[in-house]
């Protein structure tokens, strides 16, 4: 990528960023003016400039991300090479890491680093989280705006920026007679998809891999989708949150998920048994043209090679279409438990900060060879990752990036809810059936809000 279109998406991911800060229910940055820890706690303030502080602490992190699980085992390893200090690191099965965090807060040793997802996160968890203005990681934001305010307390801190969409098999897609400039709208992906299911047995291959919904895959369409019609219905209305959603573009909704299952690598009955790794294995070995997922999963998707790998926004049928976007934003802000001890939360602040600044912690965090992050600190290196250019690339052309408005999803819950009301109906696609869909986004949001 070069120079001007990194600083250019560099510049635009901070806008979007504050964009979903502000209009998602976020807020504006802190001071990070002065070293070490917190400037209004009066806490821990090592220099925090190598990890190397002498801080007699240690560190546990309690990881969202099971795909960068392996990744973050080696950095610790590596940091306690180079420092000396221990780091502990615990990474939550797939859609368990609320749970997990509720269990492991309440030891003894409760981890030190753990992450929100937003506003809607901090919300449950703000009278936990250590107050990181002024802090020496909160200097190396590339912008204030990645900062997760409660008042005038910097409670988080983003470290990853991600963006997802349709990846596509680029070669499949021109064996079936198109390219990607044919797909520009949501009518434009239906006739191509229903086309390549029509000829699948002469093709060899199906339109779109299984939309598996067991555990370790429904968040991609009860999280994930779910937030299209909630990004398009936010800005129809020029609102930021709502604690009664109207469900405006939720027949979008069902003709995006009708789209999938009923072209999809196996029947529609048998989505509730298929998994993440089935997803990945039916893209891989070419049994499929379009998986929805974004660029942490380009490691997954690499050996089908980069010159045919492609992305797509996600059309649902709303707005400006020929100018959209991919989906691009953050649910991940590392918070510091401030009931942990003082030299743990120090050794803490150090590992941080070691990770956003230090050749190594740099590289395992960007490279796509590790976890393949684009990561919102002055340190960002230009990415090794596909799919991070070509969503770069989609900035720079001044397409209008989708904004990440599922952070203000109610609950859990309330995704879990969903996701069986959708494996239901994919079983038996009756209007009764999308019915229950409908009560699930729409009632169970008020009911979930309310609480």
């Amino acid at each position: 990528m070069s120079k001007s279109k990194k600083i250019l998406a560099l510049v635009l991911s901070a806008a979007m960023s504050l964009s979903l800060l502000a209009g998602c229910g976020g807020g504006n940055g802190g001071n990070a003016s002065n070293p070490g820890g917190s400037a209004s706690s009066g806490a821990p303030t090592g220099s925090g400039n190598s990890g190397n502080s002498g801080a007699a602490g240690s560190v546990y992190y309690l990881n969202f991300k099971p795909e960068q699980d392996g990744d973050w085992q080696e950095l610790a390893k590596l940091y306690t090479q180079e420092t000396g200090v221990e780091v502990k690191v615990q990474t939550a099965a797939s859609g368990q890491y609320e749970t997990t965090l509720m269990s492991e807060i309440a030891k003894t040793d409760a981890p030190p680093l753990f992450q929100v997802n937003g506003p809607m996160g901090l919300a449950n968890w703000k009278d936990y989280c250590y107050d990181l203005s002024g802090s020496k990681i909160a200097g190396e934001l590339s912008s204030d705006d990645f900062a997760l305010m409660d008042g005038s307390a910097m409670s988080g801190i983003a470290y990853v920026i991600e963006t997802y969409g349709i990846i596509v098999n680029t070669k499949l897609l021109s064996e079936a007679g198109y390219s990607l400039d044919d797909i520009k709208s949501f009518a434009d992906l239906k006739k191509v998809a229903e086309d390549i299911t029509a000829r699948k047995d002469e093709l060899g291959f199906s339109a779109f891999t299984s939309a598996g919904m067991d555990g370790s895959s429904d968040w991609r369409f009860k999280t994930h989708l779910a937030n299209l019609p909630i990004y398009f219905e936010y800005e129809a209305d020029g609102i930021g949150d709502t604690d009664a959603i109207k469900g405006t573009y939720l027949d979008n909704y069902r003709a995006m998920w009708d789209l999938y299952i009923n072209n999809c690598t196996c029947a529609p009955t048998l989505l509730s048994a298929k998994t993440g790794d089935d997803s990945v294995a039916e893209f891989v070995t070419e049994q499929a043209v379009f998986y929805q997922n974004g660029t942490w999963a380009y490691g997954d998707v690499a050996d089908v090679g980069e010159e045919n790998l492609g992305m797509l926004p996600i059309y649902i049928g709303v707005g400006d279409e020929a100018n959209q976007g991919l989906c691009t934003g953050t649910e991940n802000y590392w918070c510091v438990n401030k009931n942990a001890k003082p030299e743990d939360i120090q050794a803490t602040l150090d590992f941080m900060y070691w990770c956003a600044t230090s050749e190594t912690g740099l590289e395992y965090m960007c490279s796509g060879d590790h976890m393949g992050f684009v990561v919102p600190f002055k340190g960002n290196l230009e990415s090794s990752n596909l799919l991070v250019n070509i969503a770069n690339d989609y900035v720079a052309n001044g397409t209008t990036s989708v904004k990440w408005c599922f952070p203000t999803m109610p609950s859990e819950e309330w995704k879990n809810v969903l996701g069986s009301a959708l494996t239901n109906y994919a079983a038996d696609q009756t209007d009764a059936n999308w019915e229950t869909v409908r009560a699930a986004f729409v009632d169970n949001w008020a009911a979930e809000k309310s609480k």
